[in-house]
């Protein structure tokens, strides 16, 4: 452990001193404090901050803090000036007589209300443009924009709007999951207030759990992963909620084809501490019981069977001083499918019940503290709870009368069930020493539980009683340590450079790992600029996947003695560069990738989740490695009264397995080699809006059999060839929203009206095996095939938003 830390304590305080031996350079003054929204006193993210009169700048944290260290003004008389600028936001002018540092918070009111139209405005020269930027491969998409796209039943969803970015695509039609730059859902770090998300799908993966009501930033790092993220090989995805009005009391909410939603903020005093509670619930249980029940009355049972899924998100948030607030977060979600049969004489003698359930569901919770330590250093300390849980049960109850004409009652249940649990305590420092230098460093620790399997089986068989209780459960600690510098060296040279190191303890081994993360920007022009980045990453936890589509039953397992981490490195190479057309402002981007991956592991042929209990999953398993390697272009227009953007991937993913495909190469399920996304987004008013996106994509690599032989006693034989050879064809998709918004004097409503797959495509879900028909002389009637399954073809929806 000791030869883990040393590495970081020396770039530490390599960086550290490189920052105060900068700030040390001539008589300085800084500048420091919030940006908030003027209406609703939540934190914003990314605001600039700068200094018109130098030029000097920075940005604010996830918090809303920011940091400015500036000359000391030449006489004092003289003016410190600062300006903060943000999308869709009035510029806000500060200016002070300051010989000594200063803090102020800057309180930003939103336009977008009160233009003509309701045209989105940038702020040209003051936001950080994208060839400035040191990062690689990340992106915001604005919660606005994300309920303003077209949705599925109504529903808003995130996960489903991040698809439309390049190196990103879905599981299969409809479905939440995200597979960035080929890899698969467990590699995605998925933080909701900084507390990760093992399960982020509702509805069997069609719905993702993030109720956008509730979120005030969602944020995308696809590659050039920064020091202070961790723990996976793919992607995060970071998820801010709201903080709650501290202003007065609000709420808005939605009633959709599948589910409604309601959304309550508001201040428990004033400046000082507020509440945000947020729920969502489906209702086609019951709008669809009556018939069930009528259905199984018709067929002399009784009974009910049903789905649902809810979820609620909570937020407190207290400011306990000028330098310290104090929040309170937490998520439950919840899945169920039932299904509840019984005879209808409950008396009868002769008398059968059978209940089968399926849930699945995360519950997380976190309490974060942040303190301005001083005005160069921030301090935010996390402590977070996450669970998530699946369970399969059964139960059957049946009485009868034995040969001797006793009555005899027969009793049997199964509960099959896997979880995982994190308590994590983390602690982050933004120090920010001059313009040129923004440090961050800090370290975690989790403990994690694993249960990849427990089976509880109960029966009472006339006079016979049986019990079993199979699964225990297996601790782990993990541990990581970092620190980076976001460095400008030159005008034209700025580079981030960090080092993370993570150890993983299970079982009596420990797994240590050095990362090392390097991005960097250099101007060509005043527009054009060359990035390029590294990273190293590893992965500790791993997700057990069945065939087929991802079901909730899929396994969370450790790294074990057998089963070691999940490594990769990436390498980002791109270009960037603002363009400007008609007075507005385009972003263009290029980015291609190459990343290996080691310790993968999948199934071996046959294997699933059932009968997995202890460490039996170990001997299911088998181990491999993956290439991930492409290009992505993408072009945004984020200002003006038609925003979107247009992505194109070319992309390749393989996998390699010694007891897969004979050991040899094969295409991941989800290599996909074009993936093309457009999204426009147009204002005709400021009430009504038209949205429209449409999607192009390879078909996804499946196996088929390439021959099916007939052996002794009937046996069928399929000869399956290569895995994941055969390609479906390719996926495409066009889809519209209108909404259009009336104002009330206590508020709004939005009506929105969408069409998912206008053109009624019959995109392929599955493929399945179609017998042949020979007739008694042997003549072929029917040639066998193989046929495809098409899930949605053209669905209207209505949706009505409100707020208040």
């Amino acid at each position: 452990m000791h030869s883990l830390v040393r590495p970081l304590l020396l770039a530490g305080a390599v960086l550290v001193a490189a920052g105060a031996a900068q700030a040390q350079s001539g008589a300085k003054i800084t500048v420091s404090g919030y940006v908030r929204d003027a209406a609703t006193g939540e934190n914003l993210i990314g605001v600039a901050v700068v200094s018109p009169a130098t030029g000097e700048g920075t940005a604010t944290n996830t918090y809303g803090f920011y940091s400015l260290t500036l000359p000391a003004p030449a006489a004092p008389s003289d003016s410190v000036r600062l300006l903060a600028s943000y999308l869709g936001y009035e510029r806000s002018r500060w200016a002070t007589v300051a010989t000594a540092n200063a803090s102020h918070n800057f309180r930003l009111r939103s336009i977008s209300s009160e233009l003509g139209g309701v045209e989105i405005v940038g702020n040209r020269g003051t936001e950080e443009r994208i060839e400035r930027s040191t990062r690689m491969g990340t992106i915001n998409v604005p919660i606005a924009q994300i309920k303003n796209l077209p949705k599925l039943f109504g529903e808003t969803d995130v996960l489903k709007v991040l698809q439309l970015l390049p190196g990103v695509q879905s599981g299969g039609e409809g479905q939440s999951g995200l597979y960035v730059r080929g890899g698969s859902p467990d590699q995605n770090l998925i933080l909701l207030d900084g507390t990760p998300v093992y399960n982020a799908a509702h509805l069997f993966g069609f719905f993702s759990v993030f109720n956008a009501d509730a979120l005030n930033n969602v944020e995308l790092i696809k590659g050039g992963f920064p020091a202070r993220y961790g723990g996976r090989l793919s992607s995060v995805l970071d998820i801010s909620m709201k903080e709650g009005n501290m202003q007065e009391f609000h709420g808005e909410g939605a009633v959709g084809i599948v589910a409604a939603k309601l959304t309550l903020e508001g201040p428990i005093k004033k400046d000082t501490a507020s509440f945000l509670i947020s729920a969502r619930r489906t209702y086609l249980d019951i709008l669809a019981q009556p018939f069930i029940k009528s259905q199984l009355s018709a067929e002399g049972t009784g009974g009910s069977i049903g789905y649902f899924f809810h979820d609620l998100n909570a937020k407190l948030n207290w400011k306990l001083s000028g330098r310290d607030r104090l929040y309170l977060s937490g998520y439950t979600g919840y899945d169920k499918f039932y299904a509840r049969l019984r005879d209808k004489d409950k008396n009868s003698s002769d008398y059968s019940r059978a209940e089968a359930n399926l849930g699945w569901g995360n519950i997380t919770a976190g309490l974060r503290w942040n303190r301005v330590v001083n005005d160069k250093l921030f301090m935010n300390t996390h402590f977070s709870y996450s669970k998530y849980q699946f369970e399969v049960g059964q139960e059957d109850e049946q009485r009868y009368t034995d040969n001797n004409g006793q009555a005899k009652t027969s009793k049997y249940s199964l509960r099959y069930f896997s979880n995982i649990r994190d308590l994590s305590l983390k602690t982050d420092f933004d120090y920010a020493p001059s313009p040129d230098h923004y440090i961050r460093f800090g370290g975690q620790y989790i403990l994690h539980s694993f249960r990849p399997g427990a089976l509880q089986e109960k029966g009472n068989f006339g006079d016979v009683n049986a019990q079993t209780k199979l699964g225990t459960q297996t601790l782990a600690s993990e541990v990581g340590l970092y620190a980076e510098d976001d460095y400008r060296l030159t005008e034209r040279l700025k580079v981030n450079g960090g080092l993370r190191l993570n150890g993983f303890l299970v079982r009596g081994t420990f797994y240590p790992s050095i990362e090392p993360r390097l991005a960097a920007r250099f101007l060509l022009t005043e527009q054009w600029a060359l990035k390029a980045s590294y990273a190293r990453t590893s992965q500790f936890v791993h997700l057990l996947v069945n065939s087929g589509i991802g079901l909730p039953t899929d396994l969370w397992v450790p790294s074990t003695p057998v089963i070691r981490p999940q490594r990769a490195q990436q390498v980002s190479l791109g270009a960037a560069r603002t363009l400007n057309f008609k007075e507005e402002a385009y972003e263009l981007s290029f980015e291609s990738y190459y990343k290996p991956m080691r310790n993968l592991i999948e199934y071996r042929e046959g294997a699933s989740f059932l009968g997995t209990v202890d460490s039996q999953w170990e001997d299911k398993v088998t181990s491999g490695k993956g290439w991930a390697y492409g290009g992505e272009l993408f072009l945004q227009k984020k200002t003006g009264r038609t925003t979107g953007w247009i992505g194109y991937s070319l992309a390749w993913s393989k996998r390699r397995f010694p007891d897969l495909n004979q050991g040899r190469i094969f295409p991941y399920k989800y290599d996909r080699r074009h993936d093309v996304s457009v999204v426009v987004s147009h204002h005709f008013s400021p009430t009504f809006t038209l949205s429209a996106t449409w999607v192009y994509g390879t078909g996804n690599a499946t196996t088929l059999s390439q021959g099916r032989f007939l052996l002794g006693g009937g046996q069928e034989y399929d000869d399956y060839g290569d895995r994941n050879s055969f390609r479906m064809r390719a996926y495409h998709r066009f889809d519209l929203d209108l909404s259009k918004t009336k104002k009330k004097k206590w508020g709004e409503v939005v009506n929105s009206f969408s069409i998912y797959n206008v053109y009624s495509r019959r995109n392929p879900y599955y493929l399945y095996y179609q017998r042949g028909y020979t007739d008694f002389q042997g003549n072929v009637q029917e040639k066998p095939t193989y046929r495809q399954v098409s899930l949605f073809p053209i669905i209207p929806s209505f949706s009505k938003a409100f707020k208040f």
